[in-house]
């Protein structure tokens, strides 16, 4: 299991890092489109800010997170839109100071709950660890849309760890999502981690493989690429082969994912 408190203090740092390319922003950039169809810069942090309060009632009221999110799937394609679509009509200022208290008030409410506990969710329910490497995995993919909508360039750092084991431990979910039977086996994962080491996962002897950069992967697993444009992420075998083209690390349904831009990302 992983430590909450590393996991924490590298959310708090993603968090910081997206809060500061969007805190200068004047009013009107806000509305700049992001490469997710429909959602503005606003509409991506309303959509943080959203999700990090449903994250506050699992560990704070979980039973009212239970009915919140009983009457929010009654809509399942519909329900995040339209909170995104919501937030992104508050005043930029405002937005930003609801986002810096919430996650902040998320961040406490984490700390004081056991590591063992498990919170509730729309999907299975997660531990205190688990729950944070969500928020954390989210933040840095939505902070991609924006980096990607002002033509910033982020640094990779070695946050990314976390997103690559969420991205390797959800290659069963990935295939039962797209009504898939997984593989047996267990694949080999090979990632070069920014610092120029290498991040391992699964059985160094098994037949399916896929190595790359951990960048590139984590932005295959978030949606936030297209496969074409990640050209260091590569597999052997035809199972891993079938996992890339559907590997996903969010919950909900199959995205649309990005369109080729023909351009490599910066690893």
């Amino acid at each position: 299991m992983s430590d909450p408190g590393a996991v924490l203090a590298d959310l708090r740092a993603e968090s910081e890092e997206l809060d500061a390319l969007v805190a200068g922003l004047p009013a009107g950039r806000w509305a700049a489109p992001t490469p997710a169809e429909g959602w503005t810069v606003a509409h991506q942090i309303a959509h943080l800010a959203w999700t990090d309060r449903q994250a506050l009632l699992s560990a704070t009221d979980p039973e009212g997170f239970v009915r919140a999110a009983r009457e929010a799937l009654a809509t399942p394609l519909t329900f995040v839109d339209e909170a995104a679509e919501a937030g992104a009509l508050t005043p930029p200022a405002e937005l930003l100071a609801d986002w810096r208290a919430g996650r902040e008030e998320l961040l406490r409410a984490l700390r004081e709950r056991p590591a063992g506990e498990k919170l509730p969710w729309y999907g299975p329910p997660m531990s205190v660890a688990s729950m944070a490497t969500a928020r954390l995995m989210e933040t840095w993919a939505h902070g991609q849309d924006i980096a990607d909508a002002l033509g910033a360039v982020r640094p990779p750092t070695a946050r990314l760890r976390h997103i690559a084991r969420i991205g390797v431990r959800t290659r069963d979910f990935a295939y039962a999502t797209h009504q898939l039977t997984p593989p047996e086996e267990e694949f080999r994962v090979e990632l070069r981690a920014p610092d120029g080491t290498v991040w391992e996962y699964g059985p160094p002897d098994a037949a399916q493989r896929v190595t790359g950069t951990a960048l590139e992967f984590c932005l295959l697993v978030t949606q936030r690429a297209h496969r074409a444009d990640l050209p260091s992420v590569r597999a052997e075998g035809a199972d891993a082969e079938r996992w890339l083209e559907i590997a996903q690390a969010f919950a909900g349904p199959p995205g649309k994912g990005r369109a080729p831009s023909g351009k490599a990302a910066t690893s």
